[in-house]
């Protein structure tokens, strides 16, 4: 069984017991947090909503809260200009259950 669920601004194909890095949600490690469900598929049947499915349920389980690795952007033009900057992104990483 597998269902396509959206947070974040993006969609993800998750299955039962999936540790997923979602953007970063404000919500206490441990709790649970529930999904808004697009679609749910097992074997061959799939059920799509419009725009979501109304009785499926997606939860999710704090597991962390983190910061993902350092991505540098540096920037050069040949006339004395260089720009050096570091990024790191906030996520948070859910374990998903599906009933």
């Amino acid at each position: 069984m597998y269902a396509v669920i959206r947070t974040g601004g993006k969609q993800y194909r998750v299955s039962q017991d999936d540790v997923l890095r979602v953007e970063s949600l404000k919500a206490e490690v441990g709790s649970s947090v529930k999904f808004e469900v697009l679609a749910i598929g097992e074997g061959e049947s799939l059920r799509i909503g419009t725009p979501v499915v109304a009785d499926a349920n997606v939860t999710g389980t704090v597991v962390r809260h983190a910061r993902a690795r350092k991505v540098t952007v540096y920037k050069f033009r040949p006339k004395n200009y260089s720009r050096k900057r570091g990024h790191r992104q906030a996520f948070t990483e859910v374990r998903i259950s599906i009933a």
